[in-house]
């Protein structure tokens, strides 16, 4: 494409410019006075001046859209950082940031005197004692018991961070930590209980995306 018909392409695909050469110069009526001093509008000052407008003019709107689509893709690069686990059949996930580690199975200590469902006993972490919370009393889920696949996969206790220090509750299976791009999260899916934020669904399976926040705080309830 020469450069007369970049500078139409431009003229016509960004905010309207008037396109006198097509109008009254060599493309149009041919009636402009300038013509006869210039004999073509490529020529011209005022043809010049509409080019220098618009090539600055498309220089910034594509700028602003590199700039979008890097920031688009950072944030699919970042994604949210979320722990995949299995409760029983159901695969759940919860923010990386409520986490303090991920240990291997401790023996529960059950407490005298103890009646809570959620609250079933301390643990000991790295030689200090934790209450042990049971998750799906907590967010108030029937589970069913799955069969492991393989022998690789063993029952793991999530150690989380809560205000008044850290619980941890125990699940049966860890898949690990995921960057997960957000626009995968189907909030749209997601249950009426209010600890479900949204629905992923991962590697053919559908992961119920808790709420951190509501999470958190029934855990604080829990022990208050």
């Amino acid at each position: 494409m020469n450069g007369q018909g970049e500078l139409d392409v431009l003229a016509t695909s960004l905010e309207a410019i008037d396109d006198c050469w097509n109008r009254i110069g060599v493309h149009g009526d041919k009636s402009c006075p300038l013509l006869v001093e210039h004999i073509h509008c490529r020529n011209c000052d005022v043809y010049a001046a509409a080019a220098t407008r618009l090539l600055d003019r498309y220089a910034l709107a594509q700028d602003a859209h590199v700039q979008q689509e890097v920031e688009a893709q950072v944030q699919v690069r970042a994604g949210r950082s979320l722990l995949l686990f299995r409760l029983g059949e159901e695969w759940m996930a919860l923010a990386t940031r409520c986490l303090v580690e991920v240990a291997p199975l401790q023996p529960v200590h059950s407490l005298p005197h103890q009646r809570s469902r959620v609250l079933k006993g301390v643990a000991n972490v790295r030689g200090a004692l934790v209450p042990c919370l049971s998750l799906a009393d907590l967010l108030g889920l029937e589970l069913t018991n799955a069969a492991a696949t393989s022998a690789r996969v063993m029952p793991r206790m999530l150690i989380v961070a809560a205000n008044g220090g850290s619980v941890v509750v125990q699940v049966d299976e860890v898949d690990g930590i995921h960057a997960v791009d957000p626009q995968r999260l189907n909030s749209e899916a997601a249950s009426e209980s209010r600890f479900t934020e949204a629905v992923l669904q991962w590697r053919g399976r559908s992961v119920r995306v808790l709420n951190e926040e509501h999470v958190l705080s029934a855990v604080n309830r829990s022990l208050s």
